[in-house]
This record gives structure tokens, sequence and C-alpha cells, in this order.
């Protein structure tokens, strides 16, 4: 038995298969409750998607998926409500409380993920960028990219995602 134990084993299966599920959700399967969608290029990069790789992602503490291949992780503007949910969705804080975090990190030679204006500039250059790594509200999924995990919307975003959404 390997080091996971039988337990680890079954609970990595399990986490594989519901990533393989997602994978396969399209523009019309769309998620009915508001939800973050982390999305891919079709092409995606060979990484297992958990909460903590996307966080190490994010965080630019992976910059490369099994392949050796750049990951490429973006982000909404700061001020965006899409960003901040996902903020504190995936990191408990909001996108100013890792300002200090960057400061650091620049000095170290790392500079933070680029910056997009908009969701449908999210889509455009997360399918047109190989290892690109992005997000958006979960309404606006199409079958240009592959959702490779969904995360929770906090509840004082609600609100404002569901604003993103056409009715």
């Amino acid at each position: 038995m390997s080091k996971l134990g039988r337990s680890g084993v079954i609970g990595l299966r399990r986490r594989v298969l519901a990533g393989v599920l997602l994978l396969g959700l399209g523009a019309h399967e769309a998620i009915a409750d508001a939800s973050i969608a982390v999305i891919v290029g079709k092409g995606p990069p060979k990484i297992l998607f958990t909460r903590t790789n996307l966080a190490d992602i994010f965080l630019k503490h992976i910059l490369v998926d099994d392949n050796q291949a750049a990951l490429v992780p973006l982000n909404l503007s700061s001020t965006n409500p899409l960003r901040r949910a996902f903020s504190v969705s995936l990191f408990g804080e909001q996108p100013d409380d890792l300002q200090r975090y960057w400061t650091e990190r620049y000095f170290h030679g790392i500079s933070p993920p680029y910056t997009v204006h908009s969701q449908e500039s999210m889509l455009r250059f997360v399918t047109s960028t190989a290892g690109a790594v992005g997000y958006v509200a979960s309404c606006r999924v199409d079958d240009r990219v592959a959702v490779v995990m969904l995360l929770p919307v906090p509840a004082a975003f609600k609100e404002s995602i569901n604003q993103l959404c056409p009715q």
C-alpha cells in the first residue's frame, strides 16, 4: 500500500473523479447556484486541481504543471466583486490583505498574477494562453473553456455575483 494508505487513495480517486466530472461541464449545463468557476483552456495543465494546489498556483508557489509547462494565473482587478469573492473563498482574505505578501515576493523576483479587466477578457486570455488558470462567475462559463473547480461564493458577495449573471 502506498504512503497515502487505503483511505487516502480512495479520497484521491474521488477528487480525481470529481475533477473529471467538472471538466465535462459545458455552457449549457451552467451551475444553478452562484459559484466561482475556476477555468482553463482546452488541453488543460497537467496538475491535480485541489484547493491547496489552486492557492499555491495563485500565490506562485507552484509555477509549472506536472509536465514542467508554465502555469499562468490570472486575476480580475482588486476592486472587482468577483475577485474579492474569489480571494475570500480561496484564501480567507481580501485582495488588499495580500498586498504585503506580494511586496515581499516582488523583492524575490516574483510578480503577482496578471490582471485582466473583465470576465470576457479572462475567458479570451485563458482560451488563447497555454497554462492559463482563471475564474469567472459560473454563469459565464462557455464552450471555450473547461471548469476544473467550483468555489463557493461567500455570503457577503452572493448578491453582487448574482448581478454579474444575465437573467
